[in-house]
């Protein structure tokens, strides 16, 4: 019998709490501060955003552009990974009491290759933001070596089309989940995780007979982004598996004490 974990972001039976770009409420989103936070307060995975820099290279980003949540201005697809790194990606965060304490500390963009490097063995669910970052993304991913425990979704099914074979593990893109939802068409039949909102435009998208419907498929379902107790353990209660949180401290704590 083996003794391999299961990873969590594909185990039915498992409620795994997933830092939603780190910690975001409380360090610079997407960032390796925010994700040590994450680590720190318990997460099972994390999950972070991926794009192409000018030099090919698979970066850890949000936005197209840097200006929302940097020093620098324009697309990160003009900048290479030295440019990035050199970006204070904790310039514009600011906490509860209106400071910014990691502005001119060092935050910078980190690489996927660095983030595999740092957080060995912690499962991820990437979200694929663009189809050109899919190359850069599965080279960093087998020579880390982290191929086996990461998830890849995204909005564009285009840019989940590479990791639709071994040795990636493909979750949902927006066609997937819309065709879960309405019952309309199949979703891709290697579709092992659907990562979904609460709610989309006023409709409950995690409902009961769409998370069995994922079941049924031998598929998991994670809800974003969820920041309180008391709706984390109602999707619980929903038979969810994981909550994707910008605090994770305040949702690992529900899930040990009101599941």
């Amino acid at each position: 019998m083996s003794g391999e974990r299961v990873n969590p972001l594909l185990d039915p039976f498992a409620r795994p709490v997933i830092g939603h770009r780190g910690a975001a409420a409380y360090a610079p989103e997407n960032t390796l501060e925010s994700f040590r936070l994450a680590v720190t307060m318990g997460v099972d995975a994390l999950e972070f955003d991926v794009r192409r820099s000018a030099d090919g290279e698979a970066v850890v980003v949000h936005d197209a552009t840097l200006d929302r949540t940097t020093n620098l201005a324009g697309p990160v697809a003009s900048r290479t990974v030295a440019e990035l790194r050199g970006a204070d990606a904790g310039f514009r965060f600011a906490n509860h009491d209106g400071e910014t304490p990691f502005r001119g500390r060092g935050v910078g963009i980190p690489t996927l290759a660095e983030v595999i490097a740092a957080f060995p063995g912690v499962p991820l669910l990437i979200e694929v933001k663009e189809v050109e970052a899919q190359a850069a993304i599965a080279r960093a991913l087998i020579e880390g070596g982290a191929a086996e425990r990461t998830v890849l979704a995204g909005s564009n099914h285009r840019a989940l089309e590479l990791f639709r074979s071994d040795p990636f593990t493909v979750g949902a893109s927006q066609r997937d989940i819309a065709r879960l939802y309405f019952g309309v068409g199949a979703p891709h039949p290697r579709c092992r995780a659907y990562a979904v909102p609460d709610h989309y435009y006023g409709l409950p998208v995690p409902t009961r007979r769409f998370v069995r419907a994922a079941r049924c498929r031998a598929s998991t379902v994670h809800v974003w982004t969820v920041d309180d107790a008391r709706t984390a353990i109602g999707l619980w209660q929903n038979e969810v598996n994981g909550i994707v949180t910008n605090r994770p401290d305040v949702i690992v704590a529900a899930r040990k004490y009101g599941t």
